[in-house]
């Protein structure tokens, strides 16, 4: 409503500096006024009124800032321009122009008032959006449950299921509370709480959590844990409380309004009396005019641009590098970071299980052709690391055969017939139950495990043929970017729910300074607490649901684009192609971004500041030198064309 009603005073206020004088040439000066008068209205008594409470708030409450001078400014520049258009004969002769009329701000006023508008809903909008991440994950949870009575089997709504229920969980289905197993085996999807891309097996007697995804196998579970005790519901609440908790960072135009505002209030007060005292005739008249003329020049247009412009700057050029930003604070706090806490899987790693080793073990077996044996075999499987050998026979240009007598031993592994020939794959436990010694290729084995990879065996006739290892392996991307994010002095500490053996694998390959393995969604935002209590500046990086609480708990979350929307929810900075290069970007645009608020801060006071002396009447008794409207308004539009100019210099800056 304030942008509708300011674009026509705008043009009425200046559109005579367009060929020709188009609005000299319609209306005469007299209506020009009174148009521009009742448009102004409506801004400046209805708009801006959430300026005016937190202007007087801040008087009260005697923190001044920003909307201190801005109450003041657009309320006096109004107040004025009014007794201009309406009683324009109170005014002395030095106010008037080459025409006999009396300036008017109602352009300023509309303009101050619109401006600041803008920013503050942009800045609604970001802290709005923090809820989304909560949104999303309460969407995770299962909206009902089989339960298993004396009378049979129904569907009944989730917030129905007791403590000690039994539940009956299908393949592909959410389970729906967490609980412990009874019946039945199955591998289940536990990234959302683990972030590790392989399915955890699950027989009687193991835990299950809720919302996790069971597998091909069926379950029953006993349910254990429900409502707000799930440790979904306990994600919720970590995620709801770290955004409440995130302190507010004091704007620098904030801090610099403290200072500013005071000196200009008593600048404004001193004007008055003395003009009154020492002033010539109707000296009170001059004492008001030059007291009011003091609080227009102090009020700088340009401040509601300062900030907002360098932030819109930067996020699209952070944008164009694949960096997007939440809001100004994480652009602000960022390059203040010195420490760096990533995931592993999905952050420093694909996240997605893929074939490392293919390893023959017979005489005349060679890679190829164990591999076809394994990803037959394996074609019929639904398993995650089935679907890794499959695709890794086929980026091979390996062409698969057809399996009969195809058998899945849950738990162990798969049976089959391939070219005529008995072929099992599985784990140590499925060999044994085939009379299998393993015992010579073991230490190879482990060997293969303390880097991080899956171990399965594959026998051919009853005889060990071979070993295939899967693993989550390495981003291109991310040996470069450790590098670099040293280089800019970052500590980083590797967060995991994997074990630590391969987390500790991964860390010598890459340089990671600190390993925090085996740990849970709570521990991670523990481990981000125990830093920032210890004085770090924490960045966390992450990619999955159950890094969302310690993402937000963080001084700037970070999400891998190719992650989660919950994660890129609860983040504050989300990396679009998951390369951790782009955090030292982000880095060296928030240094250069601030540096920009900076000097457009100076720039959006220095005019007006250098005015007050003038508008005070300093120079009058000197050179008889009273500021007029006119200089007035062009100070500020100096300030505002400074502000914009210097924002635009960051889309050009080297990063």
């Amino acid at each position: 409503l304030a942008a509708v009603f300011t674009v026509p005073i705008v043009f009425l206020a200046m559109g005579d500096l367009l060929p020709g004088a188009p609005v000299s040439q319609l209306l005469s000066a007299q209506t020009r006024v009174y148009l521009e008068l009742i448009l102004a209205i409506p801004v400046c008594l209805w708009s801006a009124w959430p300026f005016y409470v937190r202007g007087v708030n801040s008087v009260r409450t005697l923190n001044l800032n920003m909307f201190t001078l801005i109450g003041l400014g657009v309320s006096v520049a109004f107040t004025y321009s009014v007794i201009a258009a309406l009683l324009p004969d109170l005014f002395p002769a030095s106010f008037r122009n080459e025409h006999g009329e009396v300036g008017v701000y109602f352009e300023a006023a509309a303009v101050i008032v619109t401006l600041i508008l803008l920013g503050q809903v942009l800045e609604l909008r970001a802290r709005s959006s923090t809820n989304a991440a909560i949104k999303r994950l309460l969407g995770l949870a299962a909206k009902s449950a089989r339960r298993i009575s004396a009378d049979g089997e129904e569907d009944v709504p989730l917030e129905m299921v007791q403590i000690g229920d039994k539940l009956r969980v299908r393949p592909g289905e959410k389970i729906p509370v967490d609980g412990r197993v009874l019946e039945g085996t199955s591998s289940v999807d536990e990234s959302m709480v683990t972030g590790e891309p392989i399915p955890v097996e699950k027989l009687p007697g193991a835990q299950v959590v809720g919302a996790t995804i069971n597998g091909t196998g069926g379950l029953i579970i006993e349910a254990e844990k429900v409502g707000a005790d799930t440790l979904l519901s306990r994600i919720v609440s970590m995620v709801a409380e770290a955004q409440r908790s995130r302190a507010p960072i004091q704007k620098l135009a904030d801090v610099v309004s403290g200072i500013f505002v005071p000196i200009v209030i008593v600048v404004a007060i001193l004007t008055f009396f003395i003009w009154g005292a020492f002033g010539p005739e109707p000296s009170y008249t001059f004492g008001l005019l030059n007291a009011v003329a003091v609080l227009i020049i102090a009020c700088p247009c340009a401040l509601g641009l300062a900030t907002p412009m360098s932030i819109m700057v930067a996020t699209g050029r952070g944008a164009f590098m694949g960096i997007l930003f939440r809001d100004a604070e994480a652009i602000e706090v960022l390059r203040d970071v010195d420490t760096l806490v990533v995931d592993k899987t999905g952050t420093l790693t694909e996240g997605k299980p893929k074939l490392v080793t293919v390893a023959p073990l017979q005489a005349g077996l060679v890679d190829q052709a164990l591999l076809r044996y394994a990803g037959s075999l394996e074609k019929g499987s639904e398993h995650p690391l089935a679907a890794a050998i499959v695709e890794g026979a086929q980026a091979n240009n390996i062409e698969l055969t057809e399996v009969s007598a195809f058998e899945s031993v849950t738990g162990k592994g798969v049976t089959g017939s391939v070219d005529g020939l008995t072929v099992s794959l599985g784990n140590r436990a499925m060999m044994t139950d085939l009379g299998i010694d393993v015992a010579e290729v073991i230490e190879r084995a482990d060997t293969l495990r303390s880097e991080g990879q899956t171990v399965m065996y594959v026998a051919i006739e009853g005889t060990l043929a071979g070993l295939i290892g899967v693993a989550d392996p390495i981003k291109d991307s991310t040996p470069e970017a450790i590098r670099v994010l040293h280089e800019e002095g970052i500590r980083l500490v590797m967060l995991t729910g994997d074990s630590q053996r391969t987390a500790e694998a991964v860390a010598r390959k890459l340089g990671i300074d600190d390993v925090v393995a085996e740990v849970l969604p709570e521990d991670k935002v523990a481990e981000v607490a125990r830093r920032q209590a210890a004085g770090e500046i924490v960045a966390m990086a992450g990619d999955g649901i159950n890094d969302a609480p310690a993402l937000a708990k963080a001084h700037v979350g970070i999400a891998m684009g190719t992650g989660t929307d919950v994660a890129m929810e609860s983040a504050a900075v989300t990396l679009v192609k998951g390369d951790l290069r782009g955090i030292a970007r982000a880095r060296r645009l928030s240094r250069a971004t601030m540096r920009n608020i900076k000097q457009n801060l100076f720039f959006a006071f220095v005019y007006n500041a250098a005015g007050v002396p003038i508008a005070a009447g300093l120079l009058y008794p000197f050179l008889g030198w009273l500021l007029s409207p006119m200089i007035a308004a062009l100070a500020m539009s100096a300030s505002s064309v400074s502000v914009i100019t210097n924002a635009l210099r960051l889309r050009r800056t080297s990063l």
